[in-house]
């Protein structure tokens, strides 16, 4: 393992795709601060996360192109010299992939298919760390989870989500193009996209409490989740990026420990000191996909690559509230 994995990406070339987004613009302001040479690529779809404003006071530190994942002649020539590639593109909305399977199987399997083809044709030597998500265990047979655990999403994203991890595990194991996924928990923090909902319930929280408004939990908030602030899942792609311990390989990205919809909600509003709550019906659509309580272990990525989290619960949301009350204009915007 790297002793020192920031120290890694100084003069690092990095290619980061879904750049412009949620954790991808994290992730790039971390490694332009190292000293990385970052050229990100994004869409910029409408309701997929993508803002420039993510990218503020690092305009200049860094290169966008933006381009869509999907165009095979567009990534041959992108990743040509990237030496670590941290694979953020992709549709997350469960709720969007049950009502456009379609569009869901060509960003989260064609896309994945087109950047490993550039890679294992024009850059073999490169590294890719994939963003996965815990959607691909579905409802868990037994908590926490860990990485042994059965693959049996309930949704068409989970699907999805989890035939791209395996295509990067089969270019890694067939190809020699060194790849891994993260199964990443449910991450919040700045710049998370809170215009809509349909991305994730924790983020859509988040802005209700800000507005002072009605957050509403569905059945009696006793489901269980773990959550991770972005800047933890910040440093998971780092090390994971820096190491070949774990190429080829899954691991869980998680929180500190679960808590209840219903204290999360508590603790929410407490920070914030504005917002209310009620309890509601569920939704038959989002019933019929949710998984329950979710938790996830991360001993396995722990002992691969030394990581662990180190933003407790309150004081991410506090940062996360402070963001957001200065910026909230815009994350509101059409385009945002």
């Amino acid at each position: 393992m790297i002793p020192n994995h920031q120290e890694f990406y100084r003069g690092r070339r990095v290619l980061v795709t879904g750049g412009l987004g949620f954790i991808g613009s994290n992730l790039a302001r971390a490694l332009a601060t190292l000293d990385a040479d970052v050229l990100l690529v994004d869409s910029l779809i409408p309701d997929y996360g993508g803002n420039l404003f993510n990218l503020a006071g690092f305009e200049s530190r860094l290169r966008v192109n933006v381009a869509d994942v999907r165009q095979q002649s567009t990534m041959d020539y992108l990743v040509r010299d990237r030496e670590v590639i941290f694979n953020l593109a992709g549709q997350v909305s469960h709720i969007d992939s049950m009502r456009d399977p379609a569009t869901d199987l060509d960003i989260n399997c064609r896309a994945q298919l087109t950047l490993l083809e550039a890679c294992r044709r024009h850059n073999p030597e490169t590294k890719v760390v994939y963003a996965g998500t815990r959607q691909v265990y579905g409802k868990p047979a037994t908590l926490p989870v860990d990485e042994t655990h059965l693959v049996r999403p309930t949704d068409i994203n989970g699907i999805n989500k989890a035939a791209g991890e395996y295509y990067h595990l089969v270019y890694d194991n067939v190809f020699g193009v060194r790849a891994c996924s993260l199964r990443l928990t449910n991450v919040y923090g700045p710049r998370q996209l809170i215009r809509h909902n349909r991305q994730g319930f924790i983020g859509w929280f988040i802005r209700l409490a800000v507005e002072g408004k009605e957050i509403q939990i569905y059945g009696d908030g006793s489901q269980l989740r773990d959550f991770v602030f972005v800047d933890d899942v910040v440093d998971a792609f780092l090390r994971a990026g820096a190491t070949d311990a774990v190429n080829g390989d899954v691991f869980n990205v998680g929180g500190m420990e679960p808590i209840s919809h219903r204290d999360l909600v508590e603790l929410l509003i407490g920070t914030a000191g504005s917002g209310s709550v009620r309890y509601v019906e569920w939704p038959a659509e989002k019933k019929a996909i949710d998984i329950g309580s979710f938790y996830s272990d991360s001993t396995k990525f722990h002992n691969a690559a030394g990581w662990r989290p180190e933003v407790n619960l309150r004081d991410g949301l506090r940062r996360t509230i402070e963001y957001y009350r200065e910026h909230l204009s815009k994350y509101l915007e059409i385009g945002s």
